[in-house]
């Protein structure tokens, strides 16, 4: 039996994993955590204008429905996403909720050849980009003949140690795909508000990988005739990609591209295969060229070397407008 400090209560709700229950109050909403201890609160109460008349909660606890004496119905969305579980992401990874507290973004670090997450976890903490939560994924594979602790995202060297210059990607796609599926069917992640960003050989990743998620939707989304086309939802693409100095692996042959926005940070100028494999790939590609050596893979140094990664980041994180709560509709009180 869970304690409930208030006698007058008409509704409780709980989400089908039932690890919190929700119950009105008068004109609040109060949550109990069903899971450790009722005082471990899930999410803060929710002050409202009037007495609830009821209330109803969508399965995976993100959405409450509200209806008041007056008949109005209401919406409130959870601003904080669940975390992804270390039992569902096949390699070891960092997660860092939103500072201000509104999870509307996700932003996903992948390292380069012969790093780690670390560094980029704390990159991504660094940042601060509003309303937007960090995940940075460390590689499985150790790179060969290195004590330390470096990664890499697939097999980069032959058995004499020699660059593989035609390297395979399954193995970071297959990753990438169960954290994809992860973080949007259980973590509740809209595919549109996932970013990737990726350095050299993490860039290739992100970049595969999201053209990979786009074959995926597309092949889901396909129909043999306009009455099936009526019961299939349209395909769904991630956010945007940032990759610095990270080539496609792949030449593209889609009868669609993929419409997530692309910025390709290089150094030196592009070689013009570069740019048409990408072009091949994603319809909306911008391209940012810095000094430096063709083909040199380092990081932003600077900030005028920054300054457009912010900028693209700008233009395409989401913002979550008020508290969350919005009115949807009037009419009789369920």
């Amino acid at each position: 039996m869970w304690p409930v400090d208030d006698s007058n209560y008409p509704c409780i709700v709980s989400p089908e994993s039932g690890e919190f229950v929700s119950y009105s109050a008068g004109c609040e909403i109060k949550f109990y955590n069903t899971v450790t201890s009722p005082d471990a609160l899930p999410r803060s109460p929710i002050q409202l204008p009037q007495d609830a008349h009821s209330i109803a909660l969508s399965p995976n606890g993100q959405f409450l429905a509200i209806s008041g004496a007056d008949g109005k119905l209401a919406i409130k969305t959870q601003v904080t996403k669940p975390a992804p579980k270390s039992t569902k992401i096949p390699v070891v990874f960092s997660y860092t909720p939103s500072d201000d507290g509104t999870d509307e973004n996700l932003l996903i670090l992948l390292h380069g050849l012969g790093d780690t997450h670390t560094p980029f976890a704390e990159l991504g903490q660094s940042l601060h980009l509003p309303q937007t939560a960090i995940l940075a994924l460390c590689a499985s594979e150790q790179v060969p003949y290195l004590y330390k602790p470096a990664f890499q995202w697939y097999a980069s060297f032959d058995s004499l140690g020699e660059i593989i210059e035609r390297p395979d990607p399954t193995p970071a796609l297959d990753v990438m795909a169960h954290v994809l599926d992860h973080l949007i069917t259980e973590c509740v992640w809209p595919p549109n508000r996932i970013h990737l960003f990726g350095f050299g050989q993490g860039g290739s990743v992100a970049a595969e990988a999201t053209l990979a998620r786009w074959k995926k939707e597309l092949s889901r989304t396909k129909t043999t005739s306009d009455t099936e086309q009526k019961l299939v939802l349209s395909p769904r693409h991630l956010a945007s990609v940032a990759s610095i100095s990270g080539p496609l692996l792949s030449y593209p042959t889609l009868a669609t591209p993929c419409p997530t926005p692309f910025l390709l940070f290089s150094r030196g100028s592009v070689a013009k295969d570069v740019s048409t494999s990408f072009s091949k790939g994603f319809t909306r590609v911008r391209h940012v060229v810095k000094s430096g050596v063709q083909g040199e893979e380092t990081m932003p140094r600077r900030e005028d070397e920054w300054q457009p990664v912010m900028q693209f980041w700008s233009e395409m994180l989401g913002r979550r407008m008020g508290d969350g709560l919005y009115e949807v509709m009037t009419g009789t009180a369920i």
